[in-house]
């Protein structure tokens, strides 16, 4: 416990670790101690019962209605098979606050463009039906309809939805690179990622009123505890209003 307090209060020659920090060199110390115990080299582990410090939680990045029509905008320059895939996969992430993967994992028959849903396969294979705004199914449509089937050509038959430039299933990887180069184009800058758009979509929603366990459900989560945290985004970002915006705030 008290090397754990010299690590997090630091000294003369070594600066002060972080929680974070400190907690990956607590669970190094504590593994070689139990490998002592375990291998009779000591009677006791003296580690066993010291917790490593619980890093704080951290808010998650949305950004602004006006920021995700940039990128939007961003993302469908010119009318290439590729802009069209791209405005697509990010009016999906947005419409549906869907991962990555549940993006890229998804087939032409997961979306149902007559009903506005999709179909999202989540962690361990949980399945969810998500609602689809008409922004959404448009550009899916314009893909699926203008797009897509020149890029099938060039494939096996996939039933993949989002292709690459070779007929295949696209990967998380080129997903991530094509949002990056919209979010630049957009001034965007290196901040935005495809979670960016999962949290502006639930942040967004409790913006808007939404009730906590149905922006639970939309995500997939478990637990409610983990929508939770977006509720303190909102929180925080009402805290700045007031602060500006109230005579006797300051």
């Amino acid at each position: 416990m008290d090397f754990l307090a010299e690590l997090r209060d630091g000294a003369h020659e070594r600066p002060a670790l972080s929680a974070a920090s400190a907690a990956r060199t607590i669970v190094a110390v504590r593994g070689f101690h139990k490998f002592l115990a375990l291998e009779g080299e000591t009677l006791t582990d003296p580690a066993g019962a010291v917790a490593p410090p619980k890093a704080p939680k951290r808010l998650p990045k949305a950004i602004s209605l006006d920021d995700i029509e940039r990128l939007l905008s961003a993302a469908s320059v010119g009318d290439t098979p590729a802009a069209l895939r791209d405005r697509a996969i990010v009016e999906v992430l947005y419409g549906s606050g869907a991962r990555i993967s549940e993006a890229v994992g998804l087939d032409v028959d997961d979306i149902d463009l007559e009903q506005g849903s999709v179909r999202l396969m989540g962690k361990g294979s949980k399945e969810r039906i998500v609602p689809l705004g008409s922004y959404a199914r448009q550009a899916v449509t314009a893909y699926t309809v203008r797009a897509r089937p020149s890029m099938a050509i060039k494939g096996k038959g996939t039933p993949a939805l989002f292709l690459n430039q070779r007929g295949g299933r696209l990967t998380r990887q080129s997903a991530w690179t094509a949002i990056h180069a919209a979010a630049d184009r957009a001034g965007l800058g290196a901040t935005v990622s495809p979670h960016t758009l999962r949290h502006s979509f639930a942040t967004h929603l409790l913006d808007g009123g939404a009730d906590v366990r149905v922006v639970q459900e939309l995500l997939g989560h478990a637990s409610v505890t983990t929508t939770q945290i977006y509720t303190m985004v909102t929180i925080q970002r009402l805290r700045e209003v007031y602060a500006e915006a109230h005579p006797r705030a300051r």
